[in-house]
């Protein structure tokens, strides 16, 4: 145990330290840009705004003449706060409540569409190494490996012109209907799920063949070790064998790949919210760099920095916990 805990605490070290410096980079990036976001919304009025009026920005946007230390000390006790500023693009909504408002839509859409993806495409994979050579192991795997590797963006394309615009089976644009109001109601809840079929279905498909083939392959390689030859010897049920010890085993690697996948859901998916103008973090992403909304950008780097280091200690916890060999 105490193995265990002196490895934890190593994790917990190593973690804050990555997210000081995600903090420090996030802080520093920004003031190397030229300019400022005071100075570019003064510049799109082309002077008919009062000079004064740039001080008065400066402020609201938080950039300061004081020294740097001093800065950077006020925007961790800010951040500590979740005080990130406010938006330029979204004016005068601060930054945490647009990142808040994104959030949820990304943890929806791109959150469902990766848990649907990774239990179907393990369970299909477990399936098709464990019945090797028959119908499921020779369609599968090809099938799907081609279909992920066209781009992404054309599988959005051909799914909106073909279910949305030819069939109308489902809308192809927003979240849910326009003439709606977020609510606690079945019909809410049913335009919400509606709008996501396409978006959610075209990045299951798009991402089933990778998890398949992961855990086909680990799958193949547990089958043949001696564990699963002695249980075989024993006569357990075949059930038992399938999902006590041959996917238990084979499941580590596709949970280390899932935990980061995590990480990485909250950068939203870029390409998917553009093409279904789905609210998402994205979609945000895309607004604050048309609109050099740097406060915002600023918000959603950090946002995105944090969840994938908060995914990967999971996932180290995690591997220390199921496999024992981890540990020092």
């Amino acid at each position: 145990m105490s193995g265990l805990a002196g490895d934890l605490m190593r994790r917990v070290g190593f973690y804050a330290l990555a997210a000081w410096a995600a903090l420090t980079l996030n802080f520093f990036l920004p003031r190397l840009m030229p300019g400022d976001p005071a100075s570019a919304i003064f510049a799109k009025f082309q002077g008919t705004l009062d000079p004064s009026a740039l001080d008065a920005m400066r402020t609201a946007f938080g950039v300061s003449d004081a020294p740097l230390w001093s800065q950077y000390a006020t925007y961790l006790g800010n951040t500590a706060r979740g005080e990130l500023g406010t938006s330029l693009v979204y004016f005068p909504a601060p930054v945490s409540e647009v990142i808040g408002t994104g959030l949820l839509w990304t943890v929806f859409l791109a959150g469902l569409s990766l848990v649907l993806a990774f239990l179907v495409g393990s369970v299909l994979g477990a399936l098709a190494a464990w019945r090797r050579g028959g119908v499921l192991d020779r369609i599968a795997p090809p099938l799907l490996a081609l279909i992920g590797a066209f781009p992404y963006f054309w599988l959005a394309m051909v799914a909106v012109w073909g279910l949305g615009f030819q069939l109308g089976w489902f809308p192809v644009r927003h979240a849910y209907d326009v003439n709606l109001s977020p609510a606690w109601s079945l019909e809410f809840a049913g335009s919400l799920l509606r709008h996501a079929v396409l978006p959610a279905g075209t990045m299951v498909v798009a991402s089933l063949g990778g998890w398949l083939l992961t855990m086909r392959n680990t799958m193949v390689g547990v089958l043949d070790t001696d564990a699963i030859g002695y249980a075989r010897a024993r006569g357990l049920p075949p059930s038992r064998i399938f999902w006590h010890y041959a996917v238990r085993n084979a499941m580590l690697p596709s949970l280390t790949s899932f935990g980061m996948a995590i990480g990485f859901v909250l950068s939203g998916a870029l390409l998917t919210e553009i093409v279904f103008g789905y609210p998402g973090q994205g979609y945000l992403l895309l607004q604050a760099v048309r609109g050099q909304d740097y406060p915002l950008l600023q918000g959603l780097f950090l946002t995105i920095s944090l969840a994938v280091l908060v995914a990967n200690f999971g996932v180290d916890i995690l591997t220390l916990l199921l496999d024992p060999r981890t540990r020092r």
